[in-house]
């Protein structure tokens, strides 16, 4: 059975930071790209960071420079750092795992920016 588990999700001030989690159960984590998606209420889920199973990575234009993925294939998580969090920024993330046409997905975690 598959498992995205994310995990870190909180309310933070506009300015910090948040680290996400995401462990992986169930799967060969090393051979898929993982990434993080987000939606916010009333908006499409959109792609915010990807790292493949080579560990390049891309993020989306919207948090380059604040946001940085990274991944443990010894402990099968995949991270999000989060700096300079905005109020933009508040949404449910959401974990995915991805090879070829096989795509999984976590729960979610809400990340809420307000002062």
């Amino acid at each position: 059975q598959v498992q995205l588990v994310e995990s870190g999700g909180d309310l933070v001030q506009p300015g910090g930071s948040l680290t996400l989690s995401c462990a992986a159960s169930g799967i060969i984590f090393s051979s898929y790209a993982m990434a993080w998606y987000r939606q916010a209420p009333g908006k499409q889920r959109e792609a915010v960071a990807v790292i493949t199973s080579g560990g390049s990575t891309n993020h989306a234009d919207s948090v380059k420079g604040r946001f940085t993925i990274s991944r443990d294939n010894a402990k099968n998580t995949v991270y999000l750092q989060m700096n300079s969090l905005k109020p933009d920024d508040t949404a449910v993330y959401y974990c995915s795992a991805q090879l070829r046409l096989t795509h999984y997905w976590g729960q979610g975690t809400q990340v809420t920016v307000s002062s």
